[in-house]
């Protein structure tokens, strides 16, 4: 009888445990914030394997890791594009770059300068947009990346605060290593192999043209020559004075439609922006908010204040991470000091996976690393395309949980549309899914059977998650190719490309299983996998769809809309004062403990 008092004992406790945590899980799915805040935390180059959460035991990163620990981790979380201004117009329009225009045609994938015409186009519905219209107040502070001017250096057709932003503290292009001197130059590297051959081309045959005329070999009019000569002087001197002041040209901060520094300070650059994030949620306590804080980390060139420098043990871009994971942890604490973090979402990613290729002129790596998975920034391998994906919102999505379900950046517009009662536009195709069902663990899986994956226009790869299978197959239609060919990315070329003799055509493509191969080493074959061509047919089906869905837009990154525009260029005094200026005023700034 006691043995069996005893079991019974024991029973009633299980049996009042599991009823304990069917409550709480309940008291999750059923709670309900009305009208939640919004921050959407996105790092730039940030690799999937940089931070704790994700495996880092070398980089300290506590304060990115406690959204992990009272969120969600999302560990297959894609981003729509590997390059950033296609990246982040997915991931503000719920919509593959491909549909707005924002996908390149050209080898160049992203806007590289200030005075360029493309741009994200009006008529796109970004999710400021609709919490606008749902009395939002609305921010975006730091990396814009998606345009400024059409016509004028002052019409502001593709600039944030015409995109349902309110107020704009930041750079609208991006950070590059020619605004930081002493860093070298990107842009010079990318196209000076380009540039140099037309240039002898054209020496040469100016220098013929002369020779020829003087022995008397052939009458070419003085006129005619002149004005050779001519047009090509004049287009060097406006190519040198381009690049001798490309940094004031390209590199500077706006508050709003005011340029208030140019060139670009780095000094204290992430406590600025952090100042500006942190004030912009204390003026709207009492009101709901939507906050975008896109930091300029990790992308090259890479900085760090002071308190910071030195400090971690991967040099400078393992200080800027650390920075970066400091500034996070300053917005979290002023959530907690207003008690809004019961009633706001925290959403942190990165645009693309990190920069692999990106190394100093010294020697030292200024890339990240992608952790298990293959090539980084501008492939679709994984190491490209998977990055990290958190989110909190306490008492309504779970705490520490892991979904390894096919996720994307596009899958945020969405959802937060759903929370804050948003309609979603009814004219045009959203590619994202709505995250609260699985983040709540209402489901188990995820919406996307497929993901297409594009580089720049080309679409590069495809994804298929079978329902009731595990498998996650992934099919290459072409892949880069490699420089050096035994390395991990286009070391020559400074990134990949995506057409010509940059990549390599796959017929049949190259299938993969990355519930079995994650790190994408080994392509199956109608050998190593029974139902390989089926696999291929139903992806094709997929794709003839997907294709089906697609309508001809104006491309935003064509050359003629990438190349500089002088008269569209932003300048705070005049070209003939260099564009000088220094307005930022830094006041008060944070304090800062590197920790």
């Amino acid at each position: 009888v006691f043995h069996l008092f005893l079991y019974t004992r024991k029973k009633m406790r299980l049996l009042l445990f599991l009823m304990i945590c069917q409550c709480a899980i309940n008291t999750v799915n059923s709670h309900h914030v009305s009208n939640p805040n919004f921050i959407l935390l996105m790092a730039d180059d940030l690799g999937i394997g940089d931070l704790g959460c994700y495996g880092n035991r070398t980089l300290r990163t506590p304060n990115i890791d406690r959204l992990a620990e009272e969120g969600v981790t999302l560990t297959q979380h894609i981003a729509a594009s590997p390059l950033c201004t296609p990246s982040r117009a997915a991931f503000l329009t719920g919509r593959y770059p491909i549909r707005s225009g924002m996908a390149a045609f050209s080898r160049v994938g992203v806007f590289l300068f200030s005075a360029s015409s493309g741009g994200l186009p009006f008529e796109e519905v970004t999710f400021s947009k609709l919490l606008k219209q749902r009395g939002y107040a609305t921010a975006l502070i730091g990396k814009w990346h998606l345009g400024m001017n059409c016509e004028s250096s002052n019409d502001f057709c593709h600039h944030p605060l015409s995109h349902g932003f309110d107020y704009f503290y930041g750079l609208t292009v991006t950070n590059l290593r020619d605004c930081k001197p002493g860093q070298g130059s990107v842009f010079l590297k990318g196209i000076q192999k380009s540039i140099v051959i037309p240039i002898k081309i054209a020496g040469i045959t100016l220098v013929s043209l002369a020779i020829v005329q003087y022995i008397g070999l052939l009458k070419v009019p003085f006129q005619a020559l002149g004005y050779c000569l001519l047009i090509t002087a004049i287009s060097l001197a406006v190519l040198i004075f381009f690049f001798y002041h490309f940094r004031h040209l390209n590199c500077f901060l706006m508050r709003d439609h005011q340029i208030i520094q140019q060139p670009l300070s780095y000094e204290n650059l992430t406590q600025r922006l952090t100042k500006e994030a942190v004030q912009f949620i204390e003026r709207n306590t009492n009101a709901p908010f939507l906050l975008v804080l896109s930091y300029l980390h990790v992308h090259t060139a890479l900085y760090a204040s002071k308190n910071f420098r030195g400090k971690s043990k991967h040099g400078l871009y393992g200080d800027a991470v650390e920075e970066m994971d400091w500034s996070v942890g300053q917005i979290l604490d002023v959530l907690k000091k207003h008690n809004l973090s019961d009633k706001t979402l925290v959403y942190f990613t990165s645009d693309q996976g990190a920069h692999v290729e990106e190394i100093s002129s010294s020697g030292e790596v200024h890339g990240g690393y992608n952790g298990i998975y293959k090539g980084g920034k501008s492939t679709n391998w994984e190491g490209g395309i998977r990055v990290p994906g958190l989110l909190r919102l306490p008492g309504v999505i779970q705490a520490g949980a892991y979904i390894s379900e096919p996720t994307s950046n596009m899958d945020i517009f969405p959802t937060i549309a759903k929370l804050a009662e948003a309609q979603l536009p009814s004219d045009r195709i959203i590619d994202g899914h709505d995250l609260m069902p699985l983040l709540q663990g209402k489901v188990t899986r995820s919406k996307h059977e497929f993901l297409f994956h594009y580089c720049n226009a080309y679409l590069n790869a495809v994804r298929w998650h079978p329902e009731n299978s595990e498998s996650v197959w992934k099919v290459f239609f072409f892949t880069p190719n490699f420089s050096p060919e035994d390395s991990n990315g286009c070391y020559d070329s400074h990134v990949c490309f995506c057409h010509g003799g940059f990549i390599t055509q796959h017929d049949p493509p190259l299938l993969f299983d990355l519930s079995r191969d994650p790190e994408e080493k080994i392509p199956l074959t109608p050998e190593t996998e029974s139902r390989f061509y089926e696999i291929l047919r139903v992806i094709h089906l997929a794709v003839d769809n997907h294709t089906r869905s697609l309508h001809a837009v104006s491309d935003q990154l064509s050359w003629d809309n990438l190349l500089w525009k002088p008269w569209l260029q932003p300048c705070c005094s005049s070209l003939f004062q260099y564009c000088h200026c220094d307005y930022d005023s830094e006041g008060s700034l944070p304090e800062v403990h590197s920790g």
